[in-house]
């Protein structure tokens, strides 16, 4: 039985539809069903339930308020995520562990590979870091799938933000100097099943391929949506934010095409079919 964590969430929610239309048998679980931070209680759901493989989307992401919230952040990120680990090795059951381009610096220009030094500039990038670490201690047969500005039909993401903020206003000043590639949740949730699936356990980064900045994002999803809204390109200086970002969120596909894995489409195809979807909503 295939467990997903998170499964009200976006990516979670999108990774339970994929499995059911796979026929794969699964469980889809949430805060209602399990409390992650609870040492005891997910041994208890593990010696009830025959798990053989724990997608874990469920994570802390107010990268923000994890400033101010550290030890709930630490709590669901990091203790949550070696409590599913721990039982995970011991139940010999497969783990696949969703992370982010947070743990990286962001310093330089050139994709980060996989063992990239880490360098998280904030309690959210450092909690999904530490994350990794009890997923690699913990249990042998486990799979890091890290990933950045993931956007979905779902819940509320950067798209949908400049999207609503373009029906009232004419312009917007968006980040400039943030480099990455966006990611459709239904694209990552594909690859997400083919690397569960399969035993070719480590570290891999999944996005759709290409990159832009923020401003990119936001001209690209206002000419897709038909609005008329100006974007002005800031410097991250001028946006200040609780929590510092990586300037350099680029991520290496190179384990992806090592492992035989099939690349996410182009970012630009995903942000047209992700609109197109809103339309139909």
């Amino acid at each position: 039985m295939f467990i997903v964590s998170g499964a009200k969430g976006q990516l979670g929610s999108d990774v339970c539809a994929l499995l059911k239309e796979k026929n794969i048998p699964h469980t889809g679980i949430d805060i209602d069903d399990l409390d992650i931070t609870d040492e005891k209680a997910v041994e208890e759901f593990f010696s009830k339930n025959e798990v053989s493989c724990f997608i874990h989307c469920a994570a802390y992401t107010a990268v923000d308020k994890a400033v101010s919230q550290e030890e709930l952040c630490m709590a669901v990120n990091y203790k949550g995520t070696r409590n599913i680990a721990v039982q995970c090795g011991k139940h010999n059951a497969k783990m696949l562990y969703v992370s982010t381009d947070y743990v990286f610096g962001g310093v330089g220009t050139e994709p980060h590979e996989t063992y990239s030094p880490k360098n998280p500039l904030s309690v959210y990038g450092k909690s999904k870091y530490l994350g990794e670490k009890a997923v690699e201690e913990h249990c042998k047969k486990h799979f890091i799938v890290r990933t950045s500005w993931v956007f979905g039909e779902k819940n509320t993401n950067f798209i949908a933000t400049m999207l609503r903020l373009s029906e009232t206003r004419d312009e917007v000043n968006v980040v400039s100097d943030q480099i990455g590639s966006p990611t459709y949740s239904k694209d990552l949730a594909r690859l997400i099943c083919d690397i569960a699936e399969s035993e070719k356990y480590g570290t891999y980064h999944g996005t759709n391929e290409g990159f832009c900045s923020w401003s990119d994002l936001a001209e690209k999803a206002f000419k897709l949506a038909g609005r008329s809204t100006r974007v002005n390109p800031i410097k991250t200086d001028e946006y200040p934010t609780a929590a510092k970002r990586p300037l350099n969120s680029r991520l290496s596909k190179t384990s992806l095409d090592e492992a035989g894995f099939e690349r996410l489409p182009e970012w630009e195809y995903a942000v047209k079919k992700y609109i197109i979807n809103l339309k139909r909503c």
